[in-house]
């Protein structure tokens, strides 16, 4: 089930910025189509080493576009786990006029 949400300001922002890489769009597809992961596996698939993975996913976690979960596996490892949360918005112009006032940040110079 998708969740249709009327972003913020800077909620679509933060999303459009977290989008804006081909990296984290991989990262998104990848969780998609192959479901929960977690950070070495993921790493080895897009092919990023796990310290620029996790400041990716980090992004993409701030965005509200994935969520984590710390599990043990059964030798006792700890794992974090991720997948892409529901999420859908609609981005139109007049969204983004509504978008826009309600924008916090100052426009940079």
């Amino acid at each position: 089930m998708e969740l249709w949400v009327a972003l913020s300001g800077d909620q679509l922002l933060i999303a459009l910025a977290a989008l804006a890489n081909p990296h984290r769009l991989r990262i998104l597809a990848l969780l998609k189509s192959d479901g929960r992961n977690y950070v070495s596996q993921l790493a080895r698939e897009v092919g990023i080493s796990r310290p620029l993975l996790h400041l990716h996913l980090q992004r993409l976690e701030e965005a509200k576009l994935v969520t984590s979960k710390l599990e043990l596996s059964s030798d006792g490892k700890a794992l974090n786990y991720f997948e892409v949360a529901d999420f859908a918005f609609d981005l139109t112009p007049a969204s983004i006029v509504g978008a826009v006032k309600t924008l916090t940040a100052k426009p940079e110079t």
